[in-house]
């Protein structure tokens, strides 16, 4: 959801509402970001506040390639291109894959988030072999395809594939490889 306040658009990070007692009455605790600038705010608003709702489109789009600070996408079915800037994409921007196709949310025309799956399938491509005399540590660090590190499993091998959590950046499990 986007809002305008105070003449700023803002996308609407987080929310949770607090509601009041008696003649008290509730807030909504905000996590906000600045369209313009980019920057996080947090605020909390009165219950009986009106905001002006702005509209936020979702497309799903085709990730292409990386220039510079851009991040192209591409609309399959007009072909239309869309720069996404990388500061705005974040760390995930490491997850991106040419002919991954995900949601893009635009306000008033312009992108202003992209939408990754919680869970996303990644290949091991570096990592120490199992060490089982070490007991204490049950993980051991990897390095995946695109370079971020992770840490996993001893069982865990080069060339295995691995279910990560893109929010917290942990392993989940092992993809079963199928048998054909």
């Amino acid at each position: 959801m986007a809002i305008r306040y105070q003449g700023q658009s803002y996308r609407v990070v987080a929310a949770d509402y607090h509601p009041g007692q008696g003649k008290m009455g509730g807030t909504a605790h905000t996590r906000l970001q600045n369209l313009t600038t980019g920057t996080f705010w947090e605020h909390s608003f009165r219950s009986d506040l009106k905001l002006e709702d702005i509209s936020v489109e979702r497309q799903t789009l085709e990730y292409l390639y990386y220039d510079g600070e851009q991040c192209c996408f591409m609309n399959p079915v007009s072909y239309e291109q869309s720069d996404v800037a990388k500061a705005l994409i974040g760390q995930r921007a490491a997850f991106l894959a040419p002919g991954m196709a995900l949601s893009v949310e635009f306000v008033e025309g312009q992108p202003v988030n992209v939408l990754f799956p919680d869970i996303l399938e990644v290949k091991i491509a570096d990592t120490a072999p199992a060490m089982h005399q070490q007991v204490d540590s049950t993980f051991k660090p990897a390095k995946l395809d695109n370079g971020v590190e992770v840490m996993v499993p001893q069982f865990v091998k080069i060339g295995d594939v691995i279910r990560l959590d893109l929010q917290t950046m942990k392993y989940m499990d092992r993809v079963k490889t199928k048998i054909a």
